[in-house]
C-alpha cells in the first residue's frame, strides 16, 4: 500500500444552499463534493502539485466502450505521446479496496490499455505497473512522470 501526502493541498469549495461544491478545474465546472469526488479531486491535485503530472495530459470521468456498455473512467493519466499510461480508479474513503474494485479497473483497462494502474479510496492506494502483460507487479509509490 502507498501512503500519500495530501498536506498542503486546499481544494475550492463553495455551500450553496445545503450542498458543498468543488470546483473541477479539469471539467471546468462546479461539482457536488460527494465522498468520492473528495478522494478523485485531491489526488489530482496530489498529481499535478506534488508529483509535477502535466494537468493538461490528465482526464477526468470521461465515457469509454467496455464491451457494449458505455462506462465512465474516472481517471488517466496520457503519455506526452498521447497513448493512455496511468488508469485510477477512486473510491469513497468508507470503500475498502478490494478484488471487486480490482476487477472493475481491469473492466475500464480492456478499452483503456495503460501501463500504470492505481485504485484508492484516499487511505489506500495502491499501484501496479503492468508494462510486462504476464507479470504485473505492485509498486511502494506512484511514478514519476516522464
Amino acid at each position: 500500500m502507498i501512503q500519500l501526502d495530501y498536506s498542503g493541498i486546499e481544494l475550492k469549495l463553495k455551500r450553496v444552499e445545503d450542498k458543498t461544491f468543488v470546483f473541477d478545474s479539469f471539467r471546468k465546472k462546479w461539482i457536488v463534493l460527494t465522498p468520492e469526488e473528495h478522494v478523485r479531486q485531491m489526488l489530482l491535485q496530489f498529481l499535478i502539485r506534488k508529483m509535477n503530472y502535466p494537468q493538461s495530459l490528465l482526464s477526468v470521468e470521461k465515457k469509454v466502450l467496455v464491451g457494449k456498455t458505455t462506462k465512465r473512467f474516472d481517471v488517466v493519466v496520457y503519455h506526452r505521446n498521447h497513448e493512455p499510461w496511468m488508469l485510477i480508479e477512486c473510491k469513497e474513503p468508507e470503500t475498502e479496496i478490494t478484488q471487486a474494485t480490482f476487477f472493475q479497473l481491469l473492466n475500464y483497462q480492456q478499452t483503456i490499455n495503460a501501463r500504470y494502474w492505481v485504485m484508492t479510496n484516499g487511505h489506500q492506494t495502491f499501484c501496479a505497473d503492468a508494462k510486462d502483460k504476464n507479470k504485473v507487479e505492485w509498486m511502494g509509490k506512484l511514478p514519476e512522470y516522464v
